[in-house]
């Protein structure tokens, strides 16, 4: 993809991984559309929207405010750290409602305006955590384990129709949302520019760090091997 000639909107953009995917496609000569639940910083080549993807309104918004739109980077997210079997159930159904029913809102929103601009992308921000679990995040697994299906099978829905779906894989990244978490972390900026250079050359899936690589490989192995806490 010609990033050069792409108007792309991003979801999230007003900090960690967003923020660096608008600074990233604005040095390609993109057009870029930084869409956040809070307003993002007002410059050249960038229109802010005002963007929940987890508000239908906000959805239907930003579809009729971005009609060029022919990059859609999925990037808006949360992580509540509910368990599955203990966590309140309006925190559980958050991360469902943002990371997977928000993203596919925007795809389904978004979808006919990118093949009707000629085709183009959609980046689904996934996670290592698309293949494997962690107790105390269970719903957030769930809905990053959810998107990754989703992205397969909209990515067969969509490639006649001239949209490519690229699913991105990383682990721990240097942000924000874990900074609390005390575990080895990839830079932000490393994750962006993988994924920029997987969309330039027509990637379908890109695994940005060495734990997301070491988590596919071992998914055909006995599952002791990937959980080493089971008996």
């Amino acid at each position: 993809m010609d990033l050069s000639h792409a108007t792309a909107l991003v979801t999230g953009a007003n900090r960690g991984l967003g923020k660096l995917y608008v600074d990233k496609l604005l040095a390609h000569g993109a057009k870029v559309y930084a869409g956040a639940r809070k307003p993002v910083e007002v410059r050249p080549g960038v229109t802010p929207l005002r963007l929940d993807i987890a508000d239908p309104d906000d959805v239907a918004a930003a579809a009729a405010a971005a009609p060029d739109v022919n990059l859609l980077i999925n990037n808006a997210g949360v992580l509540t750290e509910a368990s599955l079997l203990t966590g309140d159930l309006a925190d559980v159904r958050a991360d469902l409602d943002t990371n997977f029913f928000g993203t596919l809102a925007m795809i389904r929103a978004f979808a006919g305006v990118i093949e009707g601009n000629g085709g183009g992308a959609i980046l689904n921000m996934l996670s290592m955590f698309s293949w494997t679990s962690a107790p105390g995040a269970g719903a957030y697994c769930a809905s990053k384990a959810a998107l990754w299906s989703l992205t397969n099978s909209l990515r067969l829905e969509l490639a006649p129709r001239k949209v490519r779906v690229v699913g991105l894989h990383v682990g721990f990244v240097d942000t924000d949302m874990v900074a609390h978490i005390d575990r080895p972390k990839v830079t932000a900026e490393s994750v962006v520019d993988k994924a920029v250079a997987g969309l330039i050359t027509g990637d379908y899936e890109i695994v940005a760090d060495e734990t997301s690589r070491r988590i596919k490989q071992g998914l055909a192995q006995d599952l002791r091997v990937l959980y080493p806490s089971l008996p």
